[in-house]
């Protein structure tokens, strides 16, 4: 038997289903000695009622006793895109939206300061229909403000560029220039470029606006990114895909791996690369992830892939127009074909793997279910991992309980809710409005369900995914009084289950992770409100106390 402490509690919240209250319990966490790659693998030997599991231990095992501080497992954000989330929260780039493009030229100008001068000026977070006016953005401001230099505005929802004419150059777009399939290029009356670059043909170019850091830069970010994460009660993230296209998915297993070499590794790291025809990535990630002895701490569990854009800039794929439709027929597009998406998931499924899609749209949705069908009839459940629809912003009415029905999970980043108030509306009309982030609804059909933030999207804010979900009200604003579609409000306990069991089923590992259960690995957060009892006013005022992963203390207030 290993090293052993007991943690004891009047409010553990253990997410086992059908269990919404906290209970005065103990638990017993066995740490392994001697084990190669043992951080983080240290695992609930026993819980229970306090007395009985400290009679269970060896006389003299230290106990910390947490009083009726609240305790629950680490939470798990399911959805995520790390590479940015850390870079763009680090002193290398500007995250901020702005209030109308000149205050945020103005901002950027600012920013630019700060750099070395052979640094790109890069930006994430603008919203044009959130700007005063709400006029989308040209070049030429950025012309202005960088004439020299080369400017990259990253919007918020990561699906579109607004670059000045000198990235535009360093880039190689010309007046003559094509965008990839998928991709946009956006022109004025004039035919000229306008520095506005979309979906596929934004993804493409993504990876060249950060080329001027180093490994060590990006290390550095990283592991800033993990301590903040620590701080917030997060001890498990899903790092998904960012783009289809080869090589530009984002997942840096090589930085994971050099910081788990070194014991800097503080969280549980799932890796999602891109479904391509060739599969041998994901299969040599799995081949060293579970080979007797590795690490727990990084895992590769299946695939991402992607079938259509979003809503606000009408690029999710409906099966209706658009209510404000563009032009006739306007109901966006699949980024694939269905038959193209089809012929990927059957061969990832007839090899064993799980894929993840990103469906935002109605007609995505659908069209993703019937395949994931069709791969459940012919090949079975996934050998690791589980298929995930992501995002799932409005669905037909009949998909709703085809969810449960195939076993899929919803993954769903609560904070998505409030991003474009009256935007829902103002896109599909009042009807279709209605089905939109359906939580309650999906609890009611039996639904798995996992949350997340879509970071860099929205931020890695552990108490306002909590917050968005039992209020759906915005996480800044408190907006709208009573909630939008207020009957999909659900209660807190299972808001916490969503967000630690429901996000270890989407990465296939509940049965070692996201409950607090005898066998489990260790990974709990003391937290200074019972979030099951306070008031929602309370939720974001609720404090990180201490963050566990695998008995291993991360962070201490």
């Amino acid at each position: 038997m290993g090293n052993v402490f007991i943690v004891r509690s009047k409010r553990v919240f253990t997410a086992e289903r059908g269990v919404d209250v906290p209970r005065e319990l103990a638990f017993a966490v066995e740490l392994p000695v001697g084990a190669s790659n043992a951080e983080g693998s240290g695992r609930i030997a026993h819980i229970g009622a306090p007395d009985d599991v400290i009679a269970a231990c060896p006389a003299g095992t230290p106990v910390t006793d947490f009083g009726d501080r609240f305790i629950c497992p680490g939470f798990h954000d399911a959805h995520l895109h790390f590479f940015h989330t850390a870079v763009y929260n680090s002193p290398y780039v500007l995250m901020h939206m702005g209030e109308s493009e000149a205050e945020l030229v103005a901002r950027t100008r600012e920013f630019a300061a700060t750099l070395p001068p052979d640094a790109w000026v890069v930006t994430q977070g603008w919203r044009d229909y959130r700007w005063d006016p709400p006029v989308p953005p040209t070049k030429r401001s950025l012309d202005e403000a960088f004439p020299d230099r080369p400017c990259a505005m990253c919007s918020g929802d990561g699906h579109t560029l607004w670059l000045n004419s000198r990235a535009l150059e360093a880039l190689g777009i010309s007046h003559d220039s094509e965008p990839p399939a998928g991709g946009i290029y956006d022109r004025d009356e004039n035919d000229e470029l306008t520095g506005i670059i979309r979906e596929a043909a934004a993804m493409e170019l993504q990876p060249r606006l950060l080329e001027w850091l180093t490994q060590a830069d990006f290390e550095r970010a990283y592991t800033e990114q993990m301590a903040r994460m620590a701080a917030q009660g997060i001890t498990s993230i899903c790092d998904m895909s960012l783009m289809p296209l080869p090589g530009c998915d984002f997942i840096r297993e090589d930085i994971y791996e050099a910081l788990d070499t070194r014991g800097a590794l503080t969280l549980r790291a799932h890796l999602f690369p891109t479904l391509l025809d060739d599969q041998a990535r994901l299969e040599r990630l799995q081949e060293r992830y579970d080979a007797p002895g590795a690490s727990t701490l990084i895992k590769a569990p299946g695939f991402k892939q992607f079938f259509d854009g979003v809503s606000s800039q009408h690029t999710a794929y409906l099966t209706e127009p658009y209510t404000n439709a563009r032009y006739p027929g306007d109901r966006g597009h699949l980024t694939v074909s269905a038959e193209r998406m089809c012929e990927l998931v059957l061969a990832a499924a007839e090899r064993g793997h799980a894929v993840r899609i990103h469906t935002i749209g109605d007609g995505a949705i659908h069209a993703a279910l019937d395949i994931f069908e069709e791969a459940a009839a012919r090949f079975g459940a996934p050998k690791q991992g589980r298929n995930t629809l992501e995002h799932l912003e409005n669905l037909l009415p009949g998909d709703l309980s085809r969810l449960a029905e195939l076993g899929v999970v919803a993954s769903s980043q609560p904070c998505h809710i409030t991003l474009d108030p009256g935007g829902p509306e103002r896109d599909l009309g009042l009807e279709r409005s209605r089905i939109m982030w359906p939580f309650a609804t999906y609890e009611r059909l039996g639904v798995t369900q996992a949350f997340g933030t879509d970071s860099p999207i929205t931020p890695v804010t552990s108490m306002n995914v909590l917050y968005t979900a039992v209020t759906r009200q915005d996480p800044v604003t408190h907006e709208p009084a009573g909630g939008w579609l207020p009957e999909e409000r659900i209660p807190m306990a299972q808001a916490l289950r969503n967000y630690t069991l429901g996000s270890a089923c989407a990465a296939g590992r509940e049965c070692e992770l996201g409950s607090l259960e005898a066998g489990k690995l260790a990974d709990f957060v003391v937290l200074d409100h019972d979030l099951t009892a306070c008031e929602a006013d309370d939720i974001q005022a609720t404090r990180v106390l201490a963050t566990y992963v695998g008995g291993r203390c991360v962070f201490e207030a």
